[in-house]
């Protein structure tokens, strides 16, 4: 567990600002609050009440007018004395308020400090504190939503409720491991391995629901692939709403990655169309199949765009592709033939028949994507991060090396040191076991006032 421990100093920063003519916020935290609340005020604050205040500085000058709030300790963001001086939001005035907090004892805050502190001071779980930042950077709704329910604490609940049932696991086979001598072999008990399954199940749950979080935090990542002049930019076009990407007759147009941001009924897609997938011996353009190949394997999407006449040799374009990333096969160009937009499913792959030039089936594509993308998740539905997902995972493979060796080779010992392993994988989500370069890390990447 990290021996991390706030320090004693009193920060400050410039919360919000929101133009000339609204309201700026100098919020500060630490222990010099009460006596930077009293100069500024000339007695001592109410504690969570509003006073109206004329901000002065050294001299006496008049800086600002405004309100003055104090939190006491440690009923407070921070879980230490803070002060919020409410003014006119002019960035000119707002600075030299925080000048004059900062002669009164006060120093400039850190990126992400105040949640740094809030979380070092128990007020928030890690897994909440990042939630912040993503409530501040969310581009759609339905991330704005999902990052709240992260503050509130929805995923960390789950965390924990997978962790006390880790826990009761391991406390099963260490307590087994502890009898050697008696002839009862308690690793076969049938308890242990229904606990186990259990818990995986319980695991695949939480994980699939981590990987819906970052989508509706990062966005949806789709990689249009596909032959030359199979249709890939007019889609891109199509999704984007505009003429985004060059479209002509002439095989190879698409040299470079081109990346588009939309928004789809609330959710965010990230849509990159990529070089035609074929030999060639130009080096501009294998430069950018292969950039087409590494943009395949970063996706969470692959659309592959074909015909009818290629689709069973363009589908070998989806072998080899991580186990999480989703395929879509559209067959498009059926406005050239007898074929009707339809929608099938086949075994994981979801194929589509339409017409990016008539727009005959796109309907179908787009609500697939936004529904790979978390819409219709529900109000339950929670932010995460990537490593998140990848703590999980690692508890993943650890349950399964655990199952293993309890079942193959009556390991209880290595059974129980992989448990371990995956009780500190997952207590890194919420800071229960964390390093200072991950704290580090996560609070650097916050703006300054959070």
């Amino acid at each position: 567990m990290t021996a991390h421990q706030p320090d004693d100093e009193t920060i400050a920063a410039i919360a919000s600002a929101a133009g000339a003519a609204g309201v700026g916020v100098v919020r500060v935290s630490g222990s010099r609050v009460p006596a930077i609340a009293l100069t500024l005020l000339g007695r001592l604050p109410a504690p969570r009440h509003a006073h109206f205040a004329a901000f002065r500085d050294a001299g006496g000058a008049l800086i600002d007018r405004g309100l003055l709030l104090h939190f006491p300790a440690p009923a407070s963001y921070t879980g230490e004395h803070v002060l919020e001086l409410q003014g006119h939001g002019s960035v000119v005035l707002l600075d030299a308020l925080l000048r004059r907090v900062c002669e009164l004892g006060a120093r400039l805050a850190r990126p992400g400090e105040f949640t740094e502190r809030a979380f070092l001071n128990g007020k928030l779980d890690l897994a909440q504190a990042e939630a912040v930042a993503d409530l501040i950077a969310a581009r759609s709704e339905a991330g704005a939503r999902a990052a709240m329910q992260s503050m509130e604490g929805v995923f960390s609940r789950k965390v924990d409720a997978l962790l006390q049932a880790l826990v009761g696991l391991r406390v099963h086979i260490e307590a087994a491991i502890d009898f050697p001598e008696e002839e009862i072999d308690f690793l076969a008990d049938p308890a242990i391995t229904r606990q186990l399954e259990n818990l995986r199940a319980q695991l695949a749950d939480l994980l699939h629901e981590a990987q819906r979080g970052v989508r509706l935090n990062d966005g949806l990542r789709v990689a249009i692939v596909g032959r030359p002049n199979a249709g890939k930019s007019s889609l891109l076009n199509a999704l984007a709403g505009s003429e985004r990407a060059i479209v002509t007759d002439i095989a190879g147009t698409t040299r470079d990655v081109l990346r588009e941001s939309i928004n789809l009924g609330g959710i965010t897609l990230e849509l990159a169309d990529t070089a035609g997938l074929r030999d060639t011996h130009d080096p501009v353009e294998r430069e950018g199949v292969r950039r087409a190949h590494s943009e395949r394997e970063r996706a969470d999407v692959v659309v592959l765009v074909t015909d009818e006449q290629h689709v069973q040799a363009d589908a070998a374009w989806l072998r080899g592709l991580p186990t999480a990333v989703e395929h879509v096969i559209v067959i498009n160009k059926i406005d050239l033939g007898s074929a009707l937009p339809r929608v099938e499913w086949r075994g994981r792959d979801h194929w589509l028949w339409l017409s990016v030039k008539s727009g005959a089936g796109l309907e179908a594509l787009r609500e697939h994507l936004k529904q790979l993308a978390g819409a219709g998740s529900g109000e339950g539905a929670f932010s995460a991060r990537r490593r998140h997902v990848f703590a999980l995972e690692r508890v993943r493979g650890q349950l399964e090396h655990a199952a293993r060796m309890l079942i193959d080779t009556r390991a209880g010992e290595l059974a129980a040191e992989e448990l371990r392993q995956a009780q500190q994988a997952l207590g890194e989500i919420t800071g229960t076991y964390t390093s200072d370069d991950l704290l580090g890390a996560i609070f650097s990447s916050f703006c300054i006032g959070k």
